[in-house]
């Protein structure tokens, strides 16, 4: 639904004065690194996009795979406010399936997504190849993997007797070699569209450990393949400052929101940002260390926008 003529008019008049005055920004002086401010959505629309906009966000993430006439007509909205359409999140994918038919359906699903993401204007798309479970696991704390450099095949997950996770194993390393076919197979219209595909661990069970996942994405040897890194996702397997400098410049997009540990470090669960276990000054200088400059998507709920708007910018100044 589009705001009425005068109302839009009066706000992106009053953008513009906004504009003309010095910015002010979140990150403090001593990072390069600039942190771009952003929500996760729906449909791009005005009505969605003003108050992201007045609460000092700089653009959106979209979870809506539509159309690219339709998506071409979101980014105008996003235009008119100053605003980025900077990604599409794709999410799930069955590349590890036996049924060649969902796997044919997910590589189908993921072009729609590039489609549409060249259509919003955006860089990147996130996508999760895969899942695993329902088998013998690890808790997060005891992993201790080794893999084959040359293949990345897991060759152990934890210290000591390995049989018990032997089904888990041999599902980790099907994934692995699966999703990357699927991948290679989506690259070349990655290339044409000039769209990053962001791959995301997103509690699937699947490389689980920094070096792991680094591997994984570094196998593809190919600048529209990066990592979208979760800060939030990652805090039971090890700190995510961990997790950023050993991904380093792989690291294409984030997703902020914060996970607070039980007293004995052993699970946990999801809280908004700053109010779990997250060490977010030690995260802000790390990507600043391995020279990220880009966007920071929030993935959370249940606060006014103002309110995450402030938070994010404490992270940003690495508060």
């Amino acid at each position: 639904m589009l705001l009425p003529d005068l109302s839009r008019r009066e706000f992106l008049i009053a953008s513009a004065a906004a504009a003309a005055l010095p910015a002010l920004r979140a990150d403090s002086d001593e990072f390069s690194g600039r942190l771009r401010k952003a929500m996760i959505v729906g449909p791009v629309t005005h009505n969605v996009l003003r108050p992201l906009k007045e609460a000092g966000f700089d653009g959106v993430e979209t979870r809506h795979v539509c159309p690219e006439a339709d998506a071409e007509r979101s980014r105008g909205f996003a235009s008119e406010f100053g605003m980025r359409i900077h990604s599409v999140l794709r999410g799930w994918m069955e590349f590890n399936s036996d049924d060649p038919q969902k796997v044919e359906d997910s590589l189908e699903a993921t072009r729609k997504s590039i489609r549409a993401a060249r259509a919003y204007g955006a860089d990147d798309i996130l996508l999760v190849p895969c899942k695993i479970g329902g088998m013998p696991m690890p808790e997060p704390w005891e992993f201790d993997i080794e893999f084959d450099q040359r293949t990345g095949r897991v060759t152990r997950v934890v210290k000591g007797d390995n049989a018990p996770y032997a089904e888990y194993i041999k599902a980790q390393n099907r994934a692995t070699d699966t999703s990357r076919l699927a991948v290679e197979k989506l690259i070349p219209l990655a290339e044409e569209r000039k769209i990053v595909i962001g791959l995301e661990n997103v509690w699937n069970n699947l490389w689980v450990q920094p070096d792991l996942y680094r591997h994984f994405v570094t196998s593809f040897d190919h600048p529209y393949v990066k990592a979208y890194f979760d800060i939030g996702n990652h805090v039971k397997y090890s700190p995510p400052q961990q997790w950023i400098r050993t991904l380093g410049k792989l690291i294409v997009r984030l997703h902020f929101k914060d996970f607070l540990l039980n007293p004995d470090g052993h699970g946990g669960r999801f809280v908004h940002p700053r109010d779990g276990s997250i060490d977010w000054p030690q995260v802000r200088t790390a990507l600043d260390d391995v020279g990220y400059d880009g966007w920071g998507t929030i993935e959370d709920g249940g606060l006014p926008l103002k309110e995450f708007s402030r938070r994010f910018d404490l992270i940003a100044a690495g508060k």
